[in-house]
């Protein structure tokens, strides 16, 4: 189903972008106040993975809210870029179902800009994705740098700007504030 301006008026498409921390955690509160209205949830994180066991998991687990960690972690640790590719192309493969299945009314797909970014998967598929999903799916995006066709495709976007950080003095990150 195209996106057309009746169906903007009920769903939304927001994208959390830019170097600053906290879009996927903006994406997070989001999902928490979607559950708190009796909405099906479904959470896809493209680039994630490894052992990371995050708060924001724990918490979806808790509220029985699906979630998808289908990449292969930090893309500098990758030991082979060609399999980190196929793992989010497949995370993209997981995304479109739930966007157009009718089932959910809110999918985030999150870090997903980075797989325009590093050239995984062509925006113009990405958009076709998100405007061609189910008219009762609101979308969330994060992820730095995102391409200005989900810019443009987007209702709401936000730029997180990082003004310093911990990380920049050498403090790591911490369980429940960073994740």
């Amino acid at each position: 189903m195209r996106e057309t301006a009746a169906s903007r008026a009920v769903t939304r498409v927001l994208v959390n972008t830019g170097h600053g921390k906290g879009k996927s955690s903006a994406a997070f509160g989001v999902m928490g106040r979607a559950w708190a209205r009796d909405w099906k949830v479904a959470v896809v994180q493209f680039v994630k993975g490894g052992k990371w066991n995050t708060g924001e998991r724990k918490l979806a687990d808790h509220l029985g809210i699906e979630w998808h960690t289908l990449g292969d972690g930090f893309t500098w640790l990758s030991k082979d870029l060609d399999e980190t590719a196929a793992k989010n192309r497949h995370a993209w493969d997981v995304a479109t179902e739930k966007l157009s299945s009718g089932d959910y009314d809110l999918v985030i797909l999150d870090e997903l800009t980075y797989t325009i970014t590093y050239g995984w998967l062509a925006a113009d598929e990405v958009v076709a994705g998100i405007t061609g999903r189910h008219a009762r799916t609101n979308v969330v995006i994060t992820g730095r740098d995102a391409a200005p066709e989900l810019v443009e495709i987007a209702d709401t976007v936000t730029e997180m700007r990082k003004i310093k950080h911990a990380l920049d003095i050498g403090i790591g990150a911490r369980k429940g504030i960073e994740y």
